[in-house]
């Protein structure tokens, strides 16, 4: 098998992000055993696995393919979209440069230089994710991840499965119509909320393409039922690129803020984060992987 290489600017650090995909991976769909990422996906009709390490040798990341019958512009296609996932793209130097005019933000990005942020294989299944996460924990999420795939995501066949990597998340098509609150056990309001989600992918198969702005990304989120500031700024971070993105109130960004006189307000948060502009999602990372380093938590929410 050929190994594809993702080529990124040094520093990366790769063990922080495998630990977040580790709490984050979906069963049946995502595996991270020994620093290796592996999950399926879709391809037309068709499916396949895929892995993806860091080179010993080179800054790069390899990916493997197990896809019989994989054309090159398919595999093209998911090379660019683990390119966001695994943002191979961003420029540690320049997001470290425009965070140092704060000295405590600049602290963090010295002690984590290379913290990359845990983008989306794929928009739609990042944001049923994140609906999924709401106001339950990490690891509750990840139960209902799995249970989702189980009961409505497509069994690969033989030839492209792999250990422990069954399904093909659901697909919007999947859900539109399926009770997701029945099956999984949840409040009705998120179900109905992964099912408007679900039929506005078909309505605008364009719906998590990248805005001309922040403020479009967040607010043609925002239209959807069940879905506030905070997830469409979760999403924009984490699946649109929008690396200005800065979810609001967000109790974990206070706390890590908070030097012994007490945590910021909203607007203080906000405040302060005018002088991140326009990194503040990866101030938004480093302040969780401190307020994590403090908690023994992981890095991210949702």
């Amino acid at each position: 098998m050929t190994d594809h290489a993702l080529p990124y600017r040094p520093p990366y650090d790769w063990p922080r992000l495998a630990a977040f995909l580790t709490d984050h991976a979906s069963p049946g769909v995502e595996t991270v055993t020994d620093g290796v990422y592996s999950r399926t996906f879709r391809f037309s009709d068709r499916f396949g696995t895929l892995r993806v390490v860091p080179a010993l040798d080179a800054p790069a990341l390899l990916v493997r393919f197990q896809a019989p019958g994989l054309d090159d512009a398919a595999r093209d296609a998911v090379l660019a979209q683990l390119r966001t996932m695994f943002d191979s793209e961003a420029d540690p130097a320049a997001i470290a440069a425009g965070l140092s005019d704060d000295p405590y933000m600049a602290d963090l990005v010295r002690r984590r230089p290379g913290l990359r942020m845990p983008g989306a294989f794929d928009p739609f299944e990042l944001t049923v994710r994140a609906i999924l996460g709401q106001q339950v924990s990490v690891a509750a999420a990840t139960r209902l991840a799995g249970r989702l795939v189980a009961a409505f995501g497509t069994p690969l066949p033989t030839e492209a499965a792999a250990p422990s990597l069954t399904h093909a998340f659901p697909e919007p098509a999947q859900l539109v119509a399926a009770d997701v609150s029945l099956v999984l056990n949840m409040p009705r309001a998120r179900g109905r909320a992964i099912q408007g989600l679900a039929a506005a992918c078909l309505d605008a198969p364009d719906l998590f393409a990248p805005g001309p702005d922040l403020e479009t990304s967040v607010a043609r989120l925002t239209a959807l039922p069940g879905i506030g500031p905070w997830t469409a700024h979760y999403v924009a971070m984490r699946a649109l690129r929008q690396a200005d993105a800065f979810p609001p109130a967000d109790i974990g960004l206070m706390r890590a803020l908070d030097s012994g006189t007490g945590r910021p307000s909203r607007a203080g948060l906000l405040a302060r984060a005018e002088a991140w502009r326009p990194w503040r999602a990866y101030a938004a990372l480093h302040l969780w992987a401190e307020d994590a380093h403090r908690r023994g938590a992981t890095t991210l929410p949702a």
